[in-house]
């Protein structure tokens, strides 16, 4: 064999011992103390109003004084700052009376408005409310009726 022949693999080999050399140039060495860096994360959480649940009869039967009576339950969880309102309103203008009631909780209040109720939470949480309405619907009217209320909840 030719000494070139031997040459060629020797300087191939050398050339690639020195590659990681180039990367010595740019790293700097820092007395223990003196390093620093700075970091700024932010994190955004997104507002966010969901209704867990929201259950109720599809019917209500009507007693013989006219009068029919069922429970809501509304689950609501919600991230807002300011809270949310649930606007509660009658679906059946064949309805008389309506009333409603919930048992007072931290941070609900429950207001009577003029097409039906306004229940509003004033803080982010987890809301399980129980919703007792009372529907006067007189005398000879239908023994049963569609679930008469809308529910409509909206941020602060």
């Amino acid at each position: 064999m030719s000494p070139r022949r031997l040459l060629l693999p020797a300087l191939a080999a050398s050339a690639l011992l020195l590659v990681p050399a180039t990367s010595i140039g740019e790293s700097v060495l820092v007395p223990q103390g003196q390093a620093g860096a700075s970091l700024d994360f932010r994190i955004i959480i997104p507002p966010i109003m969901r209704v867990i649940e929201n259950s109720h009869p599809l019917q209500l039967d009507t007693s013989v004084a006219g009068e029919a009576s069922a429970q809501q339950r509304l689950v609501i969880q919600s991230n807002m700052k300011r809270g949310f309102c649930v606007s509660l309103r009658r679906a059946a203008p064949q309805l008389g009376t309506w009333e409603m009631q919930t048992a007072p909780q931290s941070g609900v209040q429950l207001s009577p408005v003029a097409d039906g109720y306004r229940l509003c939470g004033t803080r982010p949480g987890h809301y399980t409310l129980l919703l007792q309405h009372r529907f006067g619907t007189g005398e000879g009217r239908a023994s049963a009726l569609h679930w008469p209320v809308q529910t409509d909840i909206s941020a602060i």
